[in-house]
């Protein structure tokens, strides 16, 4: 038998066991923003969604659903089949918990299948990310990873969260990796995607001894980072990595597909190109047209990003918030990088542990 549950009601049933979440809007819907997990099943696709929308404005909201229900039946046994391949319990919803949502779960219910309903559908979770996001909390300290353009922090922050270490990779969120040419081939975040899964990688790690994050500047691509997380990144401990100009070239070889998107790259260099001096300028440009990339990358790390990111950074060897690491490749940059981490949290858990002392 279906059941209808409230978001807090949702939160539980998923941390309790293998449970599923479905987003039943269009496909277009869904790319926009939906709930961390989820799985897109949808009612209609973008094309049948603007076709019933089309309808409802013109002739009226009988029309709409009659047409809307003569799509849906002639797929309905594929419908419920994708349902059932997921082989456990799921809860759907839409944007406000309506007619879409209603018509899943009451289809699958009838196959026997083991269907809930989100009430006041993914509308319901907006409004929770934004009185989460008001209440300016975070408490878990930030590791901060800084440095130059391609240094590879992005890949050590995923080895790291790999090896168990509590990160949130920021820039995965914000779909962007946060320079000039940082949505070549990725799908930048809106903001309500953004927000939500900054949320919920708040909610994930809220408990931790600390948190690690990569160093960025407020806004990220489309994705604005909220004022007290972004202070608080701030007053965070700050590794510095610094690598080799020739293993930065390569990590940025290795982040792009130059061969698919060429023209992007000359298309975000135009957009600096001004700021660079004229001679370098044309160098670069002269690179990307001619597909040598690890040529362009190297000038523009020595001629724009570098001096730019020593200028901005604040780098400061007496500052004992900041830690400077220098290693050779990535592997050594790897193991220099979670050494220092390491340390890091037993201070912490020495200085908590100092603090439950006194409260006895």
């Amino acid at each position: 038998m279906k059941r209808e549950l409230s978001l807090d009601e949702l939160f539980k049933l998923r941390q309790h066991g293998n449970h599923a979440l479905v987003d039943v809007r269009s496909p277009k819907e869904y790319a926009e923003g939906t709930m961390p997990g989820a799985i897109n099943i949808p009612i209609f696709d973008n094309e049948e969604r603007a076709e019933v929308g089309t309808i409802y404005k013109q002739e009226g909201q009988q029309a709409a659903m009659k047409r809307g229900l003569e799509i849906f039946s002639a797929k309905l046994p594929e419908y419920v089949d994708e349902f059932r391949s997921l082989d456990r319990p799921f809860t759907v919803f839409c944007w406000r918990g309506g007619m879409r949502s209603k018509t899943a779960a009451t289809m699958t219910d009838l196959m026997g299948l083991r269907a809930s309903r989100l009430i006041g559908g993914i509308r319901t979770y907006r409004q929770w990310v934004v009185s989460e996001l008001e209440k300016a909390e975070f408490h878990p300290p930030l590791i901060v990873l800084n440095g130059y353009t391609g240094g590879g922090k992005t890949a050590i922050l995923h080895r790291l969260e790999k090896d168990g270490f509590p990160v949130m990779d920021l820039e995965g969120m914000a779909g962007h990796r946060g320079s000039i040419f940082g949505a070549i081939g990725m799908e930048p975040s809106n903001q309500k995607k953004f927000d939500a899964l900054l949320v919920g990688a708040m909610k994930k790690y809220e408990d931790a001894p600390y948190v690690i994050i990569e160093g960025e500047s407020r806004r990220i691509g489309k994705a604005v980072l909220p004022e007290f997380f972004d202070r608080k990144k701030n007053e965070g401990l700050h590794l510095f990595l610094r690598l080799p100009i020739e293993e930065r070239v390569q990590n940025i070889l290795n982040d792009y597909d130059t061969e698919a998107y060429p023209d992007q790259f000359l298309e975000a260099f135009s957009i600096i190109e001004r700021r660079i001096h004229t001679p370098i300028a044309k160098e670069i440009r002269d690179h990307l047209e001619s597909n040598r990339f690890p040529e362009a990358f190297r000038l523009l790390l020595e001629y724009y990003y570098d001096p730019r990111y020593e200028h901005s950074a604040g780098l400061d060897e007496n500052d004992e918030q900041q830690i400077f690491i220098d290693a050779d490749n990535m592997e050594d940059a790897y193991r220099k990088v979670r050494q220092h981490i390491q340390r890091i949290g037993r201070k912490l858990a020495a200085g908590e542990a100092a603090a439950g002392q006194d409260k006895i």
